[in-house]
């Protein structure tokens, strides 16, 4: 099997990341929202509060990326960034009430993608499938061999 075949697994795994990142992004910008700011939101809601540092630490991204999707975010009324009162140095980031109800929105949005996603599929081949993508997860974390 050859990796430029388009029934090729890399193909697919491809093709799929591909359309789903596009069906996100759409279901996202309903909301008025980027695709790539909701996870600052689940993280938020989990955890008001939160450090810059936190946000780009759990979601491995740079501190400039987090700084300027932050920004966005607040223009859209989501959250509000304070200055730590206990050091001064710290900016800690907070949902405002606006933010803190669009979770529901949010919600139904990755609902409706999982739903269009996993459509016909059977509670086992869901289980089946989730433990394949975290195999491949696995292969692709090890350290690679000096063999």
């Amino acid at each position: 099997m050859k990796n430029c075949d388009r029934d090729s697994l890399d193909s697919l795994l491809h093709q799929i990341t591909h359309l789903r990142h596009h069906k996100a992004t759409t279901q996202f910008n309903k909301l008025g929202l980027h695709r790539g700011q909701p996870p600052i939101l689940f993280m938020l809601w989990e955890k008001d509060g939160l450090t810059q540092k936190d946000l780009a630490e759990g979601l491995n991204l740079t501190p400039p990326t987090i700084t300027d999707t932050l920004h966005r975010i607040e223009k859209l009324g989501l959250i509000e960034r304070r200055t730590d009162l206990e050091d001064l140095r710290v900016t800690r980031v907070y949902l405002t009430e606006k933010g803190k109800s669009a979770q529901a929105e949010v919600n139904k949005a990755f609902e409706t993608l999982d739903a269009q996603c996993f459509k016909d599929f059977t509670f086992e081949e869901k289980i089946l499938l989730r433990r394949f993508f975290i195999q491949i997860i696995d292969n692709l974390s090890e350290e690679e061999n000096d063999h």
